[in-house]
């Protein structure tokens, strides 16, 4: 079986973060392993506590997956220091890890800053030469890149910017804050467009985390990286047209919408739905 490891932080609403990333991995068909950079206290609603691990720590999580299970790709979402930054990036070094995503946590789509300055800087300097591919959101790409994205032009020039910086592959999401679903891949010189159909749910809380946990899975299962890239836009569209509806604010997508199972089903409680089942038993 083919595995996969996420470096990011705990969400305890279980919508974003190891938890996506970890229900992606599975639902994408890989053994997911993880290092947990911080926990944090949140719903739907918001965040209202963060603890953080330390360096010496998540170094001995990874020490521990690569000796042992060794992933055949990483994804790194949100790390919020630059200490935890380069003991990351030092120890994917020093296992020579292959297939690494980074979702490049850094700017909200609302334009809020999630991490500070010094980590920023880490995060260019040590782990995004290191990628694979980088999945930044359009602030993010605006971070990155140092211009202005107003339109998908926009978007090539900034994606061929960052790619020819950092010497790896840019998938730069559009979302509905410029065109819809639609994304470009930057990847040795020429964009790629990936169109996608923009779905009516409010419900969208870890869908970075989901579509870079998705490329990964793909990417360690040998699929190539435009491959691996579909394959997950259809994954996440299917996660958001299940329309789960959970928590008081922007709730989490349905994981497991295409899982098929018999352990899936609920108890039936139903008196005369459990004498029919126990009738049909019988017969």
């Amino acid at each position: 079986m083919r595995t996969a490891l996420t470096i990011a932080g705990s969400d305890s609403s279980g919508g974003a973060g190891i938890q996506a990333d970890i229900k992606t991995m599975i639902c994408n068909g890989v053994y997911a392993m993880s290092a947990v950079t911080a926990l944090t206290a949140q719903n739907t609603a918001g965040v209202t506590g963060i603890m953080e691990v330390t360096p010496e720590f998540l170094g001995e999580q990874l020490d521990n997956v690569f000796t042992d299970i060794r992933p055949d790709a990483v994804k790194i979402g949100m790390v919020s220091s630059a200490a935890l930054i380069k003991k990351i990036a030092e120890k994917l070094k020093e296992y020579h890890a292959e297939n690494i995503v980074v979702d490049p946590v850094m700017v909200a789509t609302s334009g809020a800053k999630l991490i500070e300055d010094d980590a920023v800087s880490a995060l260019k300097k040590y782990l995004l030469p290191m990628a694979t591919v980088l999945t930044p959101n359009i602030p993010e790409t605006e971070v990155l890149s140092g211009m202005t994205v107003r339109d998908g032009e926009d978007m090539i020039a900034a994606a061929e910017t960052i790619s020819k910086t950092y010497g790896c592959a840019v998938l730069c999401k559009g979302g509905h804050q410029l065109n819809d679903a639609n994304d470009l891949l930057y990847c040795d010189g020429t964009g790629k467009w990936f169109y996608g159909k923009r779905i009516d749910n409010p419900n969208t809380h870890g869908t970075g985390c989901t579509l870079s946990s998705a490329i990964a899975s793909n990417l360690a299962k040998g699929f190539s990286l435009d491959e691996s890239v579909e394959r997950a836009k259809r994954y996440i569209s299917g996660a958001l047209a299940a329309m789960l509806d959970l928590g008081k604010g922007s709730g989490p997508m349905d994981h497991g919408f295409d899982l098929r199972s018999s352990f899936l089903k609920e108890a039936v409680t139903d008196e005369s739905a459990i004498q029919k089942t126990k009738m049909g038993g019988l017969q």
